[in-house]
């Protein structure tokens, strides 16, 4: 069977040449007649693994070593309880959170078990269409957190505030895809199974300096200063996930970097959009100055056509283009992977659609 076009959210497309190189690891790592599914993770064949893992993504981002690197379990999703643990203080802890979609309402929910949540921006209201913008945070509040891509709704923040506090965001969706002066954001978390790897292991970038301050007793697992103390292996971390994500950044090192990787993304999206636009049969779900380069939620205007549209798309091989079930209409998702060439087809699809 011919590899299909993978517009997949997540997990999702990942180049080719890593899905090669993680399958003959498994059968046979490095050579050394064992897979790296049974090898310890502290052994001198791994332990290269992750020195690397943690070192390109510093060289990827331009970070110096004020910033540390980490590759944890629990997904994005344990992240929204492990920055307020790390970050908000005991004693009257107060945060600053921008909420844009379903993820970011995940992140304020478990925020406010821990302290005082003030939602400085919200689109909640116009079902996420929008990317708020008139909104400042101040010193008072522990730190900001925003989520830079929204896969369900198709935004995508442009811009980033200033803001008189730590900045936090999760890039989950849109990590590595675009070229971003990471140097302004205190911390970053990713789940990998977007623009890195497979699902399984979460990307953590935090300056280490903002540690260590908030007066909690932070439950071993959550604690980011032990994590950095352990090297990413207070628990046995997951070894293929942080195997493939290495490959992942490897392989997009040697292509350009994210310079280059933005400029194929930016070609990718004008394709799509363009489309959309010119066709009277489609329509996108959000506003057009924050649509998401990674992500184009749109719907199909003409309820007659739904039949035949999702045999054609289907038929061209396409993958993975139907809509979040909490919104509908279809999503094309065009992380790193995917080629202009699947863009095109899909295209070629709604051109043809009569």
């Amino acid at each position: 069977m011919s590899k299909k076009h993978n517009f997949s959210a997540g997990p999702c497309i990942l180049p080719q040449e890593v899905f090669e190189k993680s399958a003959a690891a498994i059968l046979d790592f490095n050579g050394i007649g064992l897979s790296l599914l049974e090898i310890s993770h502290r052994s001198k064949d791994f332990v290269p693994v992750m020195d690397e893992a943690r070192a390109i993504v510093k060289r990827l981002m331009k970070l110096g070593d004020d910033y540390e690197v980490l590759y944890l379990g629990g997904g994005a999703s344990l992240q929204f309880v492990m920055v307020p643990f790390n970050l908000m203080k005991l004693e009257n802890g107060k945060a600053a959170y921008l909420d844009t979609g379903t993820w970011a309402a995940g992140a304020i929910k478990e925020g406010k078990k821990l302290g005082t949540v003030d939602i400085v921006g919200s689109s909640k209201e116009k079902n996420y269409s929008f990317i708020p913008k008139d909104y400042s945070v101040g010193s008072e509040y522990d730190y900001f957190h925003c989520t830079s891509n929204n896969t369900i709704y198709g935004t995508q923040m442009k811009e980033f505030p200033k803001v008189d506090t730590l900045m936090v965001c999760d890039m989950s969706s849109d990590i590595f895809s675009r070229v971003i002066d990471f140097t302004q954001f205190d911390l970053i978390y990713a789940g990998a199974q977007k623009n890195m790897g497979p699902a399984g292991t979460t990307l953590v970038v935090v300056k280490k300096e903002i540690l260590g301050k908030t007066g909690r007793d932070i439950p071993s697992y959550l604690d980011y200063s032990l994590q950095i103390a352990k090297e990413s292996m207070f628990n046995t971390p997951p070894v293929f996930p942080i195997y493939a994500s290495l490959l992942t950044l490897q392989h997009l090192e040697n292509n350009g970097g994210i310079e280059a990787a933005e400029k194929r993304n930016i070609d990718k999206a004008a394709l799509l959009y363009a489309e959309i636009d010119r066709n009277p049969l489609f329509e996108t779900f959000c506003e057009k100055e924050d649509r998401s380069l990674m992500n184009v939620s749109f719907k199909l205007l003409d309820d007659s056509k739904k039949e035949e549209f999702d045999a054609a798309w289907k038929n061209a091989g396409i993958n993975g283009l139907n809509g979040h079930r909490s919104l509908g209409g279809y999503r094309a998702s065009m992380y790193n992977a995917l080629p202009i060439e699947s863009v095109q087809v899909l295209v070629d699809v709604m051109k043809n659609l009569n």
